[in-house]
């Protein structure tokens, strides 16, 4: 069976060049076919590398590092900033939050002069609240915008501390070094909101106590109403507004009867913890890479390779892993084109982060140059959208 299905799909192989195609400047990274990455840089504490490889026919992944100012004012915080936006249903709230989540939190940071939870969590609000607008205008030319969601996760360093922030399962990571033994063991920093985990399925149902079938079992995976895996997520409009769950919304989407509570939720679950000098590397990636690898096989990935590449090899691990379950080649699996590719494996966004014990001691000093960069090396107008533009924003080749 399995046979017949790899012989189907070679119709829709393309040969593959071993030529590394140079997207802009090395500064914007390399692409080579669906496979985006820069293997290093430097963010105000350390080095970073980032990767990203497109499985949908429109990549729902977006990705960000910003690192310098995090305010409006000069005299604000500096640090690191990192996110991972997963989307589902389509790309344009993936791509609302790369384009506003940061500038908002950069608000709100000036509001505080300062770095804070609530700084990060009116972050999220002003960027849930500024895509449910955009729905609402939209709604009469194109309703299934309320069917579109991203998960969204971030990670915020400054003055010594590490923020994480997360709406959804992607996931956060941290390698710590054991001095005692040498090893590098993986700290999950995030908290995953999926309709998997029984904690969130109690969570669920505590919050809707009149609704028995608030979590439905169905084709083996727990689902929020029978729609959706995540609890939590930016955008998703349609299961937290009764009058955004109507016609002339898709069938599918609508529920039998109306909901009185919003359905799900964008607050986001936020720790904070003080880096310590064997906190070594931080990983954030999003489900797609989480579904092949554990948070210790990821860990180890990093931890026994060079740093330059190190998210590029986290994603080729991953996709080698996704091509042995289906019993074929990576050489193979990397010729399948984007839209047949997702049969194989999810949308896959890692950006690592090494942490400088040194600099992170005198971050709170440091005033480096502003860096900004974003998955794929695209950088969008600070104001644009893509829902509203002509031609949808593609990843990949054509």
């Amino acid at each position: 069976m399995l046979s017949r299905l790899i012989n189907f799909l070679r119709a829709c192989w393309r040969p593959s060049s071993d030529r590394s195609v140079h997207a802009g400047r090395d500064s914007a990274g390399r692409q080579d076919g669906l496979f985006w990455y820069k293997d290093s840089s430097q963010h105000l504490i350390g080095e970073f590398s980032m990767a990203v490889v497109q499985a949908n026919n429109l990549l729902e992944d977006q990705s960000q590092i910003e690192s310098g100012s995090l305010s409006l004012l000069d005299s604000g915080p500096y640090g690191t900033f990192a996110g991972i936006y997963d989307g589902h249903g389509g790309p344009e709230t993936s791509q609302y939050i790369n384009d506003h989540l940061f500038q908002h939190l950069k608000r709100s940071a000036a509001k505080q002069n300062s770095m804070s939870v609530d700084v990060i969590r009116k972050a999220f609000q002003a960027t849930e609240d500024g895509f449910f607008s955009v729905v609402a205008k939209q709604w009469p030319m194109k309703p299934q915008m309320a069917a579109v969601g991203s998960c969204c996760l971030v990670a915020v360093i400054c003055n010594g501390s590490l923020y994480v922030a997360n709406v959804g399962d992607s996931r956060a990571v941290l390698g710590r070094l054991v001095k005692a033994t040498g090893e590098v063991l993986a700290i999950q920093l995030s908290a995953e909101h999926n309709a998997s985990f029984e904690s969130v399925r109690q969570e669920l149902h505590a919050m809707h106590p009149d609704d028995s079938q608030i979590v439905v079992l169905k084709h083996n995976v727990w689902r929020v109403k029978g729609l959706i895996q995540i609890s939590r997520s930016i955008g998703d409009i349609y299961l937290k507004k009764p009058e955004y769950n109507k016609e002339p919304l898709y069938a599918k989407f609508r529920l039998r009867e109306p909901f009185k509570r919003p359905i799900l939720s964008s607050d986001p679950s936020i720790t904070v913890q003080e880096l310590e000098p064997h906190d070594q590397f931080l990983i954030l990636a999003s489900d797609g890479l989480w579904e092949h690898l554990s948070s210790q096989e990821a860990v180890d990935v990093v931890q026994n390779s060079l740093r330059s590449g190190s998210a590029r090899r986290l994603v080729k691990t991953a996709l080698q892993e996704a091509a042995k379950k289906r019993e074929m080649r990576y050489s193979d699996l990397k010729k399948i084109d984007r839209g047949v590719r997702r049969h194989f494996h999810d949308d896959i966004s890692v950006i690592v982060m090494f942490l400088d014990s040194d600099l992170v001691s005198r971050a709170s000093s440091l005033r480096a140059p502003t860096l900004s960069l974003k998955g794929g090396g695209m950088n969008f107008a600070a104001k644009s959208l893509a829902p509203c533009a002509a031609t949808p924003i593609e990843f990949g080749t054509t």
